[in-house]
């Protein structure tokens, strides 16, 4: 890895900025341009299990904190509130979140409540959850569906193989599991999707989010001189988190979405970003009827891999993706750029993990 250089022009430009708090989209251009000599670049070292989460440091911090120092900072809750009503995964079991009867302790004046989930509940991937880099994986050629699936083929991120990550079905991950992760605390960069390509209306299921849509979208945000730096997190708001009800009456969310185009994909992970995250089910779009095979995978999709973007982000790239982020309050006051605060849960060999991600910033308009 890189030898990172001294932290004290980096302090100074920080402290200078702290000076100007006046409203911008975007950080000090001075302060960008210094982080980015204190974000490592890749090639990682052996042996590596974080990605592109090796740029959390000094550098990403300090475009955190100068959000975190603006006069008009607000906090913005970026997850759900979690229930057994809402919207559910079609991939996991019910989330059964089931009180205990309140219970006491002999000879003392004192009470207490727990909880239980159901079996297959999964919660570290239903609600605003993230993936772990070992939660996909590719194999040398397509299955052809005649079982048993041959799992032991499977590569992982870094070059991991099947035997080095999950060698027995009842496996936990033993690389590239959730406690490997970093705490994310990094700038982010909000696209407004649903005001740039749905003027003003949620985009549609299957849709796309392309490179050259997140080019304009930084063009009319004002944040084409700054643009996406490596280590930041990139928020994307469709509007598709409009569909997110609870109780889930409705019965679509889960259902198909739209997402990144895989050009959108290959964009952002040449700028080294640490995470994506979409007010969508699945960060790849997903027409109606692509869920049950009834539909075509999204335009320039690679042949044998449907969900392109977890291919490429997860397996190839080391970057995280986040699920069903909460992203209409930000998107509402504007708030473009931000301080992120995502701590995945430590949870041993887990392929991912509920979390509860905060962004930090000031408005540039009070919503109502």
């Amino acid at each position: 890895m890189p030898r990172t250089p001294r932290l004290a022009p980096l302090s100074l430009a920080l402290a200078a900025c702290f000076a100007v708090t006046t409203a911008t989209a975007a950080e000090p251009a001075r302060l960008l341009n210094l982080s980015q000599r204190y974000t490592p670049a890749p090639p990682w070292p052996a042996g590596d299990e974080r990605g592109m989460a090796n740029a959390i440091g000094p550098g990403t911090w300090a475009r955190c904190a100068w959000h975190l120092s603006q006069p008009k900072a607000k906090t913005y809750e970026v997850s759900h509130v979690r229930s057994a009503t809402m919207p559910l995964s079609p991939f996991s079991g019910p989330y059964a979140n089931r009180p205990k009867p309140t219970a006491g302790l002999p000879g003392t004046v004192q009470a207490f409540n727990l909880e239980q989930f159901d079996a297959g509940a999964e919660p570290a991937q239903q609600g605003t959850q993230i993936d772990a880099l070992g939660h996909f994986a590719h194999l040398p050629q397509p299955w052809d569906g005649q079982a048993p699936f041959p799992a032991e083929q499977a590569q992982y991120y870094g070059g991991y193989t099947q035997q080095d990550v999950k060698p027995t079905p009842d496996s936990l991950l033993l690389r590239l599991g959730m406690e490997k992760a970093p705490p994310i605390v990094t700038s982010a960069v909000l696209l407004d999707a649903r005001r740039h390509i749905g003027r003003g209306q949620p985009m549609k299921a299957g849709e796309l989010v392309t490179a050259k849509h997140i080019e304009s979208m930084l063009r009319a945000q004002g944040l084409a001189g700054r643009g996406i730096l490596a280590g930041d997190v990139v928020y994307v708001h469709t509007g598709w988190g409009e569909h997110w009800k609870d109780p889930d009456t409705e019965k679509v969310y889960y259902t198909m979405a739209p997402g990144l185009s895989y050009d959108a994909a290959q964009y952002l992970g040449q700028r080294r970003i640490v995470a994506i995250g979409l007010d969508t089910p699945f960060v790849d779009p997903a027409a109606e009827g692509f869920l049950a095979g009834k539909a075509e995978p999204a335009a320039g999709t690679p042949p044998g891999i449907p969900f392109a973007v977890h291919h490429h982000m997860l397996t190839q790239l080391g970057i995280h993706h986040i699920e069903n982020a909460k992203l209409d309050e930000l998107a509402r006051d504007r708030v473009w750029t931000s301080c992120a605060m995502i701590l995945p849960l430590r949870e041993q060999g887990s392929a991912g993990s509920a979390i509860r991600p905060v962004s930090i910033g000031a408005p540039a308009r009070e919503g109502r």
